[in-house]
């Protein structure tokens, strides 16, 4: 049954669906359409299945000229109807995967989409998960569902789980050249995945089981989540020492071997590092098993925005200010550098907690004209040196690269520099994180 999948995958004949068309799933869809495979893009989302179709990206790192191309020669399409799965060889699925409370997941997307697919499924299909989720989802959870009307992995379809490694906003690796890992629940569905992926990826790791691609999202994830956290708590400790943390990690560069930099800020933002490392905390409780090195790190960085007005407080207490009637101007809103996405953004919490003590806030991003978030809703101030002047601090949140910091220099009454965009700047209004 498999060789005439293979046959198929092999040709780019095989008919592909993507369930979710977000930042991970519109890339893929894109990518598989440019090698020519027919691809077809489901979503609820009513307004992205029309952009789609009427061939405008909504997605940063898609650009509309490239959706276009594909568009227009018929080998992508979106809509909301999920019957066409009946006509799929190939099934990808990639839907969000958010936390309902602090440390307990929300799989209810991806049980909505497989329950979808399991509706319209056929013999000889390949179905993968790109949702990030805890080990042993695949095989303990989408298995049963879409064997509930009778077909059986393995034989009558096959099922995988490759994690999705997208870095919005990151020129230099788009989808097709960040490595792959994928597992199988056997060795035939990890090789047809596998085979699969390499018609757009060049580098496609095989791993014995999809219980271990699980895993190693979760492995990268948590990595980054504890080695942000860790920076944070040495940053918090070198103020109390009055030793100059971003000197410390200079120097520490230097060294060739055994030292990876990271960088003190706000914490953690998107959606990857502030929730994926919580679903491994999740399940290695089921086992009986406390990561400490997870809730610890996570609580570390959910607690830096609060740490920041903190600091704050006191810069304007030795300048003779309170903190309950200052003007205080937000540099940077977004998640990340030179990216256009709010997605649990530490400067939101930042913005939230500075109004919360009593201060007049406003905020200037070069990409965000308008913040309606929460309880948030303002308009991106316009820089200038009359703006600038009137406020009595200004936070470098987020280091963007379209932003006039010559012009904040010259300006501004005090700066709080989060992240350390003036360097060793001796000026004495700015004051480093």
């Amino acid at each position: 049954m498999s060789t005439i999948l293979e046959k198929k995958i092999s040709l780019h004949k095989a008919k592909i669906a993507v369930v979710g068309l977000g930042y991970v799933g519109l890339p893929l869809a894109v990518s598989f359409a440019k090698r020519g495979f027919t691809v077809v893009g489901l979503d609820n989302d009513v307004d992205r299945v029309n952009q789609v179709n009427q061939k405008k990206s909504y997605i940063l790192d898609i650009p509309t000229s490239e959706l276009a191309g594909v568009v227009k020669k018929g080998f992508l399409r979106a809509q909301t109807d999920f019957s066409v799965i009946k006509d799929a060889d190939v099934i990808i699925i990639c839907v969000p995967t958010p936390l309902k409370r602090k440390y307990t997941p929300d799989i209810s997307f991806i049980l909505s989409a497989v329950k979808a697919v399991s509706q319209h499924l056929k013999k000889n299909t390949l179905v993968v998960l790109e949702s990030t989720t805890y080990p042993g989802t695949t095989e303990e959870l989408i298995r049963p569902e879409l064997e509930k009307r009778g077909l059986k992995a393995e034989k009558d379809f096959f099922l995988a789980f490759s994690p999705e490694r997208i870095d919005p906003g990151n020129k230099k690796y788009d989808v097709t050249l960040i490595p792959k890992v994928v597992g199988g629940l056997s060795l035939k569905s990890g090789q047809l995945t596998k085979s699969l992926y390499e018609k757009i990826i060049k580098d496609v790791h095989l791993v014995s089981t999809a219980k271990a691609a699980e895993m190693t999202k979760l492995l990268e994830n948590s990595f980054r989540i504890v080695n942000i956290g860790w920076i944070n708590e040495v940053a918090m400790m070198c103020h109390k020492m009055g030793i100059d943390i971003w000197e410390v990690i200079e120097a520490a560069k230097t060294k060739p071997f055994g030292f990876m930099p990271f960088y003190p800020g706000l914490g953690v933002g998107g959606h990857c590092i502030p929730e994926d490392p919580l679903y491994l905390y999740w399940k290695a409780k089921r086992y009986g098993f406390n990561s400490k090195f997870i809730k610890l790190s996570a609580d570390i960085n959910a607690a830096m925005p609060m740490y920041a007005v903190e600091r704050l407080g006191q810069i304007l207490t030795f300048q003779k200010k309170t903190l309950s009637k200052a003007r205080v101007l937000v540099v940077g809103v977004t998640y990340k550098k030179d990216v256009k996405d709010l997605r649990k953004s530490p400067s939101l919490k930042l913005i939230e907690h500075l109004k919360a003590h009593g201060c007049a806030v406003d905020y200037f991003d070069p990409v965000i004209p308008y913040l309606k978030i929460g309880k948030i809703n303002q308009e991106s101030v316009v820089l200038g040196p009359k703006a600038v002047c009137g406020y009595d601090a200004v936070l470098i949140a987020v280091d963007h690269t379209a932003v006039d910091y010559d012009l904040i220099l010259k300006h501004a009454q005090c700066i709080f520099d989060i992240r350390n965009v003036y360097g060793k700047n001796q000026n004495k209004k700015v004051i480093r994180f």
